[in-house]
């Protein structure tokens, strides 16, 4: 391979995220929790490889659509002034088709599932397609990307048993939540370069209430989760994953409270432990009954 290739490979890469798993994974465990209770704990492999599958890849286009929506912002911005649109390393027209092929990557694989899904997957992608725009305009983008990230739960429920019932709209909305907590994390620790080049977010929104809002909104998270468990008949696995994410979130405030800029990126990335304690919770759920 010649070294002008690796290099746009390298590119290729970065612009997808396959370097940082982390937003997969937080796309993919609610996904994952849906799926689960969806099944009663017993989803198809094939469905399972699909929403697997499905969700890198629905990542890797919102990241490039992203960078694309960011390309004359990010050089500005000291965590993100290595991206490769940030150093010319890519063009916008490279950037808008490797997102057009991850996307119709993602329609191929979804063919095969029920009519409602597929519905429901042009909406997510719409959503996710324009989520980065928002933060020009909408003083709450994380609300936006609670909806984006957490539309694989009601997909999840309408490819296992198509329809998605009023309980899974609570789950989404729940997460919609936990996605604005984690999110606005991850905005405190560009707060001060997000305002030098005007860009909205829930950090600078919520100003001084800032962490006021983000515990807030675990809480919420969870005590729908709580009420969740009761109403799908959970058991003490589940309730126990709930009080380790209880604790996961407490550490998650002595982390924040200080708003130093790394540590609360830390605190963005240590809600990855929340959500795979929760699916572990529903798993071990299921398999105890």
């Amino acid at each position: 391979m010649s070294p002008a290739l690796r290099q746009r490979l390298q590119a290729y890469i970065q612009l997808m995220r396959i370097d940082k798993p982390i937003g997969t994974l937080l796309l993919l465990w609610p996904t994952l929790w849906a799926l689960w209770i969806a099944s009663a704990g017993r989803p198809s492999l094939a469905i399972l490889s699909i929403f697997v599958l499905g969700t890198f890849l629905m990542r890797s286009a919102g990241c490039v659509i992203n960078d694309y929506a960011d390309r004359d912002i990010d050089g500005k911005v000291a965590r993100t002034s290595q991206r490769p649109f940030a150093r010319k390393a890519v063009t916008p027209r490279e950037a808008l088709l490797l997102a057009a092929g991850l996307a119709l990557l993602s329609l191929l694989l979804i063919l095969p599932l029920n009519a409602l899904t597929l519905k429901l997957s042009v909406v997510a992608a719409l959503v996710a397609a324009s989520y980065p725009y928002t933060k020009r305009f909408f003083p709450l983008p994380q609300a936006y990307l609670g909806v984006a990230f957490s539309f694989g739960i009601p997909m999840a429920f309408a490819a296992v048993t198509g329809a998605v019932p009023a309980l899974a709209w609570v789950l989404m909305l729940a997460t919609g939540f936990w996605i604005v907590a984690y999110d606005t994390a991850y905005a405190m620790a560009d707060k001060p370069d997000d305002l030098l080049i005007g860009i909205k977010t829930s950090a600078i929104t919520f100003g001084e209430r800032d962490i006021l809002a983000i515990m807030l909104c675990h809480a919420v998270f969870l005590l729908t989760l709580t009420w969740l468990g009761w109403q799908w008949r959970f058991g003490l696995p589940f309730y126990a994953s709930i009080l380790i994410s209880v604790f996961f979130t407490i550490m998650q405030y002595h982390e924040i409270k200080g708003r130093d800029r790394q540590r609360c990126f830390k605190a963005f990335l240590d809600n990855n432990r929340v959500g795979a304690a929760l699916f572990a919770g529903i798993v071990l759920d299921y398999l105890s009954r």
